[in-house]
């Protein structure tokens, strides 16, 4: 049974270890922890505003992550979506879509309208997951100047979740 919850300290090296193994071990992303230091301030970054990091649980432990930063004008920037390996196939756990439909409820529970993100080019699987949650591809010139750039970031998605009040 897979459960989808706001980050709380107790899985914070959980989390970093989760994220850090996928970006350099799988996917040979040139980054570390401390390359990250929003990693080690969860609570103060991604937990303000409109904003949230969730994890999904199996039991104890963390098998996923995504976060919402609210990055002001109605608008926010979608982080740190992982999902652990051997828990991205199969059917009865969809955690990806969990997560991201987690993201999307509370995006528009806070009346935030547009959704960015920034990936790698070689996630693959995660260009496709995207666009088949209605992320459409833009040019780094589409991007709103409160979006910040990761430097390994070169491809960015937007979705709009919502209308401007």
């Amino acid at each position: 049974m897979i459960s989808i919850t706001p980050f709380t300290l107790r899985y914070q090296q959980q989390v970093i270890d989760l994220i850090v193994s996928i970006q350099a071990k799988e996917y040979g992303v040139s980054i570390t922890a401390n390359d990250q230091p929003n990693l080690k301030d969860i609570n103060n970054y991604y937990q303000k505003n409109a904003g949230n990091f969730w994890i999904a649980l199996e039991g104890d432990e963390v098998v996923g992550t995504i976060a919402l930063v609210d990055i002001g004008n109605q608008q926010g920037a979608l982080r740190k979506m992982f999902v652990k390996q051997e828990y991205r196939r199969g059917k009865p756990l969809l955690i990806g879509q969990q997560l991201i439909d987690t993201l999307l409820e509370t995006s528009q529970m806070h009346q935030i309208v547009e959704i960015f993100l920034g990936t790698v080019p070689n996630y693959y699987a995660a260009h496709r997951f995207y666009e088949k949650n209605g992320f459409e591809r833009i040019s780094e010139s589409d991007l709103p100047n409160n979006f910040q750039i990761m430097g390994v970031d070169k491809y960015f998605y937007k979705k709009v979740v919502g209308s401007v009040l």
